[in-house]
């Protein structure tokens, strides 16, 4: 059996040009995110989220892009959360599309920041019935004796709300990272990768850079 850590792939030769890459960044991650998913990638709004905790320390984990405009990405979370707590604290996040079966990826850092309550009111009601009760039943990072009386919970608040509408809990809502560097990485053979980077500039506007790979 071939050891995975000694492994050598190749990423062929699809190039990444400049002048194949739309001026709006937030434009071009919208379109590699519909070829991601054309390509049946799973889960092609999958982004490993990096944050600092509010002791410094810094910790990741996968969450799901919902909305993407000229505003920002937003994703939903419980603001209790070891995430929640650490955008609360330290709002500079850094994330990663990683496309590994299409050899593409893209990072990006920005500021991140809660969104308004109408926003998050608006998504929350377009959740299946059982991930709005999962919302409430969660008290998400902290830890419980067993599975067992998590299923408990939910049990309850399914009676609890039968058919009438589940209401979004307080801590449960969104947030909105506004971008301020977008990098696409595209594989290519013998590591000589290609790199565009997306700057902000302090006029507003976006500055593109090839980087060495």
């Amino acid at each position: 059996m071939t050891d995975p850590l000694s492994r050598h792939t190749d990423y062929g030769q699809q190039p990444l040009l400049e002048t194949e890459v739309l001026g709006d960044p937030i434009a071009q991650l919208r379109l590699w995110i519909g070829q991601a998913d054309e390509s049946s990638v799973y889960e092609p709004n999958a982004m490993v989220l990096s944050t600092i905790d509010p002791d410094g320390l810094p910790s990741s984990r996968t969450v799901l892009l919902r909305e993407l405009d000229a505003h920002g990405l937003e994703f939903f979370t419980n603001y209790g959360s070891e995430k929640g707590l650490a955008l609360l604290a330290h709002p500079e996040v850094s994330v990663v599309f990683p496309w590994y079966a299409i050899h593409r990826q893209v990072i990006v850092r920005g500021v991140a920041q809660p969104t308004d309550a109408a926003v998050s009111d608006a998504y929350f009601a377009t959740r299946p019935k059982g991930s709005q009760i999962a919302a409430i039943a969660s008290e998400q990072s902290r830890p419980i004796a067993s599975r067992d009386l998590l299923e408990a919970r939910v049990r309850e608040l399914e009676q609890l709300y039968g058919e009438s509408e589940v209401p979004r809990p307080a801590t449960w809502g969104g947030f909105r990272i506004r971008p301020t560097r977008i990098e696409f990485w595209q594989g290519r053979s013998s590591r000589m990768h290609d790199r565009l980077r997306f700057t902000l500039d302090s006029s507003g506007e976006w500055q593109m850079n090839r980087l060495q790979p």
